[in-house]
């Protein structure tokens, strides 16, 4: 559990952990109050076994551990999301959205439902044909559930609604977090028709994952990668050169043209791979493998995005979230707005105009290079900077 400071974050009512959300706060009008003490902790545990991914998010939470719940949504909005990156479509019917995770995530459907009326989004259900769940083979064979990992889905869900309100999403549901069963669960999606996105906020360590690489080469399908949470360092499959790997930024409104100010966040995944290729549209000089991101979008817990989601066991409520978890989602709905054929993450190098530059920020320590700090055009932390507008996407 990691303390952070007070930053735009503006927090409704608490709930403690045990109390009930009542059925009408569901549909209430969002209420903000400051709280100036906040604390955020990972919602997966760290792998204890070799080829394992952990989800890469961030949940704010009490003293006590247990996540934090307001009565109504706290966090950034749908609105304010799309006016921070500037996304005035929403979408096709005929654009899919396939977002992978471990484990089943029972309620998915009904929790999605609630995010969605709260921010007057088109109904996404399994009876109009909008939203589907399946496991990693594509039947309904669904593995057993995690809370962790439902949280998690619950995030990408939101998210990639908040992007793109009238694409279609499909939830494919890994037997584990295992490479092997998500990595599966990636074939499955990308063989769904439709399918134009696939997004993934997990990653692990690069050792050993070079077998497993090839799942996530689709050509003409977006795969965007959440880049991590443990700040400068490179994980998998966010390296993967045939992915579109997403780091984090703080978000935050400001007084100028554009409304909005970013610096890279200080947990986001970057850096130079150990294992993969650098593919031919990056032409940074300072790592002859593949460079860890591409770009990035809002990740940082202290100003988080509302979610609405499994806070204790089966029971959810309004919860905020942080990590690059809420980037890659966020990311690939933006792709699916636009729509068209995404060539790996090669579009955002050839339309660097299309992209707010984040200037300032560190997410480590690599001797000042541009592989952990922010800066003029490309570098690690922010890629080649965040959304501005669909067009570079």
């Amino acid at each position: 559990m990691k303390p952070i400071g007070l930053g735009r974050l503006l927090v409704g009512l608490l709930l403690s952990a045990s109390a009930a959300v009542s059925a009408s706060s569901e549909a209430a009008t969002p209420s903000r109050v400051p709280l100036l003490s906040i604390l955020h902790a990972a919602v997966c545990a760290r792998p204890t076994v070799a080829l394992t991914a952990r989800c890469n998010s961030q949940i704010l939470v009490d003293k006590q551990g247990l996540p934090l719940v307001t009565r109504t949504p706290s966090g950034y909005s749908p609105a304010e999301l799309r006016d921070a990156y500037k996304i005035t479509s929403s979408g096709s019917s005929s654009t899919v959205i396939a977002i992978v995770d471990a484990y089943d995530y029972a309620k998915a459907e009904r929790d999605l439902g609630v995010y969605r009326a709260q921010f007057g989004l088109p109904e996404c259900t399994t009876a109009n044909g909008c939203f589907k769940k399946v496991d990693q083979n594509g039947g309904s064979n669904y593995p057993r559930r995690n809370q962790g990992w439902s949280q998690e889905a619950a995030l990408d869900l939101d998210m990639a609604s908040a992007m793109c309100p009238n694409c279609k999403i499909v939830l494919v549901e890994a037997d584990s977090a295992s490479f092997q069963d998500l990595a599966t669960a990636v074939n499955t999606a990308a063989a769904i028709p439709g399918v134009h996105v696939i997004s993934n906020s997990y990653g692990g360590d690069e050792a050993g994952s070079a077998s497993f690489e090839p799942y996530y080469d689709h050509p003409g399908i977006a795969v965007t990668v959440s880049s991590g949470d443990d700040g400068y360092g490179v994980e998998f499959p966010a390296s993967s050169p045939h992915v579109i790997a997403v780091g984090g930024t703080s978000l935050s409104p400001a007084s100028n043209a554009r409304g909005w100010t970013e610096t890279a966040w200080s947990g986001a995944g970057s850096g130079c791979s150990a294992v993969y290729a650098k593919p031919s549209w990056q032409t940074d000089s300072g790592c002859a493998m593949r460079t860890v991101a591409d770009v990035s979008a809002v990740a940082d817990p202290n100003t988080g995005v509302a979610v609405y989601g499994p806070r204790l066991g089966l029971i959810s409520g309004w919860l905020v979230f942080g990590g690059t978890s809420v980037a890659a989602p966020l990311v690939g709905g933006i792709y699916a707005v636009n729509g068209g054929t995404a060539t790996y993450a090669s579009e955002p190098y050839a339309q660097p105009g299309g992209l707010f530059d984040v200037l300032s920020g560190s997410n480590g320590s690599c001797g000042g290079s541009y592989l952990c700090t922010a800066g003029s055009g490309y570098d690690g932390p922010t890629g080649l900077g965040t959304p501005d507008g669909s067009g570079a996407f």
